[in-house]
């Protein structure tokens, strides 16, 4: 079930909630930043297009849209590009130039349709700019989050998603065991490259993100965050270069999985 909610004045969130049998539950959000020229930040899944289509539609008339922010080009971050770009005649998608190149893969985009922006590009609208940047955890070399100078807020791509329990409306809702947890396991999960990384060198990455002192965060994977919440999803990421690496089920798991739902199959 895909839902939208106001999480900000004049910033809707369209939220859908994936299970991932043994690890938990993983937020997928995408965002309606309202305004002069109003932005639509990320596209939704695409076995999910038709419910995140009619959850937009319940707080904005997609023909209104303007820009497409597409932090990268994940098959949970595309899914109704198809219909947007029918739907909103003047919708531009601002993506990178091999993000641009991935998506000609799936349904070629017309190149008057794309805007480029690379980490520390601005895109000027009529009434916010909107920063570019790299995010320090991601899983797509594609990925570019930004900060809207606005209201304050980061929008922080994949970075800072967490596997948890269940889904609250904030994320402050969750103990800080809890989050932690959730952002470790899925950063190892995500972004596993984050293991070879110098911690010392990483921190001065995340010193970077601290000096945003973003009014909230809003990711991709969690639910949203305000802003003091900063040094505690970056004490998570802090965390990942010397935590456990993430085992994956093997092909007998998958075995014992087959076996189980056989046994439990009605006759």
């Amino acid at each position: 079930m895909t839902t939208a909610s106001t999480v900000a004045p004049g910033i809707d969130r369209i939220a859908a909630t994936i299970e991932i049998g043994g690890f938990g539950c993983l937020a997928v959000n995408a965002y309606v930043l309202h305004g002069a020229d109003p932005v639509l930040v990320e596209a939704g899944t695409v076995v999910g297009r038709d419910d995140f289509m009619h959850a937009l539609r319940t707080v904005i008339d997609p023909a209104e849209l303007r820009w497409l922010w597409l932090s990268h080009t994940d098959p949970d971050h595309i899914g109704s590009i198809p219909q947007l770009l029918e739907e909103a005649p003047n919708l531009r998608v601002i993506t990178t130039f091999f993000g641009m190149g991935i998506l000609n893969l799936f349904a070629p985009i017309p190149a008057d349709r794309i805007n480029f922006v690379n980490p520390g590009d601005r895109i000027e609208l009529a009434d916010r700019t909107l920063t570019g940047l790299r995010p320090p955890a991601y899983d797509n070399p594609v990925s570019t989050g930004f900060v809207d100078d606005r209201t304050g807020v980061l929008f922080s791509s994949d970075c800072f998603g967490a596997l948890l329990p269940e889904i609250p409306e904030r994320a402050d809702e969750l103990d800080h065991a809890t989050l932690r947890a959730g952002q470790v396991r899925w950063a190892t999960i995500d972004s596993p490259w984050l293991h070879t990384v110098d911690p010392d060198l990483y921190a001065g990455v995340l010193d970077r993100i601290r000096c945003i002192e973003p009014t909230m965060v809003l990711s991709s994977h969690l639910p949203p965050a305000p802003g003091d919440m900063l040094e505690v999803l970056l004490g998570s990421l802090a965390a990942v270069p010397l935590a456990d690496p993430f085992e994956a089920p093997d092909q007998s798991t998958l075995e014992a999985m087959l076996a189980h739902a056989a046994a439990g199959a009605p006759a």
